[in-house]
């Protein structure tokens, strides 16, 4: 393979390590039919490369959705049942990403940290007395949990084929009440190994990047609610321009294995979800001086199907990522 180092200057240049990340999601686990992460946002332009040379990346995103469940559906939510359940979000986030210094060959490795900033608006009918029902609204703002990923490894087939393995972690750090239906904080653990893939093809310009992981989460201790293991895979096609603009589109799907449990999950059947997303995307790369890089990127990934989840038209998200 030669020296990676300076094999990957091109195809690396953007960082592609902070796409290898999941992508963090939304205020609601499949206890509020969403999840930590949103189908469609996971896959990043290069998901799958891990930058051979030492690096800081900073990485900031902006992700909005306005989504529900129709009234026909119950929706676990704060330990009750909803009968359907409409959520808009809004998430800033906020990530630092740091490559080792490994060395040339064909791994590398980095870590990484994020810190989520929440908005989000829930609106829940709630069962009253006499068989009448309540229309109840709730708001949060504030950070959101801690999200981490102590390793991400990245391996090179060759200088146009790339993986990238990593463990994500999510940590109970936000503010959490039991009884508000807004909260930002899922009050669980949640593990998410992921595994990416890059392809790029030089002579034609395409580019084919895939994010696929699985995600585990702990008891909600408040609620007695244990969300079921949940697979994601997001599959992104490009085509890249000489001018640093590419287009493509997305094609995401979040299902979940298996059912819910506890007592309003029971009650439920397990609510057992799944969701198909798809839409388009165009980016920007730019180089800078010493050796710096800027990546702009812009995404509409509205849900095409959905059973048990949040079913969304406005699924909007920005990036931007400074190299240096």
């Amino acid at each position: 393979m030669g020296n990676t180092r300076s094999g990957f200057k091109g195809t690396a240049a953007l960082c592609a390590a902070l796409a290898a990340l999941a992508t963090p999601g939304a205020a609601h686990a499949t206890e509020g039919a969403l999840g930590r992460q949103i189908t469609g946002t996971n896959v990043q332009p290069n998901a799958g490369i891990v930058s051979p040379q030492p690096i800081w990346a900073v990485n900031l995103s902006q992700i909005y959705l306005d989504g529900g469940i129709g009234g026909s559906r119950e929706v676990p939510v704060a330990g009750r049942t909803s009968l359907g359940l409409d959520a808009e979000v809004s998430f800033t986030l906020a990530t630092l990403l740091k490559t080792w210094d490994t060395g040339p060959g064909r791994w590398n490795f980095a870590s990484s940290i994020t810190v989520p900033y929440v908005w989000n608006k829930v609106t829940s009918t709630l069962a009253g007395a006499g068989g009448r029902s309540v229309s109840q609204d709730d708001t949060a703002s504030n950070l959101f949990d801690l999200y981490f990923s102590p390793i991400i490894a990245g391996y090179h087939f060759s200088e146009t084929s790339h993986l990238a393995l990593s463990l994500n972690v999510w940590a109970p750090t936000g503010k959490y009440n039991a009884n508000d239906m807004a909260n930002p904080s899922l009050n669980n653990w949640t593990f998410i190994p992921q595994v990416a893939y890059t392809g790029i093809f030089p002579e034609s310009g395409f580019q084919i990047d895939t994010v696929a992981g699985f995600q585990f989460y702990t008891r909600n201790s408040a609620t007695d609610y244990r969300n079921a293991p949940l697979f994601s895979m997001d599959v992104m096609g490009r085509k890249v321009f000489s001018n640093g603009f590419s287009a493509g589109l997305i094609l995401g799907t979040i299902q979940q294995l298996g059912s819910d449990k506890g007592p309003t999950a029971d009650r439920l059947n397990g609510f057992k979800g799944r969701d198909w997303a798809l839409g388009p995307i165009v980016t920007y790369d730019r180089k800078l001086a010493d050796q710096r890089s800027l990546s702009l990127s812009l995404r509409w990934v509205p849900t095409i199907s959905s059973t048990n989840r949040l079913d969304s038209t406005s699924t909007v998200m920005a990036t931007a990522t400074l190299v240096f």
